[in-house]
């Protein structure tokens, strides 16, 4: 894993064949493109949404954004919290995301309460796939109401990869799943080919809407 330097048009080259950036440290100027064995994804099919985190989402505690503060989830994603002391994104990432951002692949999915931007995420688009990057929460579930909002978005608009890049525990209750690279490029190149309607990731939608969207079955979520 030999350390590149290159811009976002690269980077999306990146994507489109499999690998994705990472730093050693926010600290590390060093950028490392990364091909696991085994790759995490959440089937927009089969994503799970636990019980209490549905009357979450259908509660509204939070205001759900899109791309109003970019710049600020990109951060607070860097950020050393609790649990998380150092991070990946480091400043030649940042600048590569950002310029994504101005070319319009990459958006924020943002939970706001009273004015002040409490949790969300960030990832890149390309084609039919989402290559989810990362996520923050400043209160509970903050970041888990965005990545309902993130799928049902991606359901409603057509996408059909949605890219977690690597399997965890936490990610696993809303279904994540393992895939062998190789499978996961067959998968990619599907949804490459797709033309996904991008302004659904900017519409308002509502709690139970996103509920909606999230949660039913493959056949109507057109």
């Amino acid at each position: 894993m030999a350390a590149v330097s290159f811009g976002p048009t690269e980077l999306l080259e990146c994507y489109a064949t499999g690998v994705f950036p990472m730093g050693e440290a926010r600290d590390d100027p060093r950028v490392f493109l990364v091909e696991p064995e085994m790759r995490g994804v959440i089937p927009l099919d089969a994503f799970h949404a636990p019980t209490r985190l549905r009357r979450t989402v259908r509660g509204e505690p939070f205001q759900v954004r899109v791309s109003t503060a970019f710049v600020a989830v990109l951060d607070a994603c860097a950020a050393s919290a609790p649990g998380r002391e150092d991070t990946w994104i480091n400043a030649p990432i940042r600048g590569l995301y950002l310029a994504l951002q101005a070319m319009g692949h990459a958006h924020s999915i943002e939970c706001w309460r009273d004015e002040r931007l409490v949790g969300g995420l960030y990832g890149v688009t390309l084609g039919g796939a989402f290559f989810g990057e990362s996520m923050f929460s400043r209160e509970r579930d903050a970041s888990k109401v965005a990545l309902v909002h993130l799928v049902a978005r991606l359901r409603r608009g057509g996408w059909r990869l949605l890219d977690a890049q690597f399997q965890t525990e936490h990610l696993s209750q809303f279904g994540a799943v393992e895939t062998p690279q190789a499978d996961y490029l067959k998968m990619l190149d599907r949804a490459l080919r797709l033309r996904p309607n991008i302004r659904s990731l900017r519409e308002p939608m509502t709690g139970a809407a996103a509920l909606y969207y999230a949660l039913q079955p493959t056949t109507q979520a057109s």
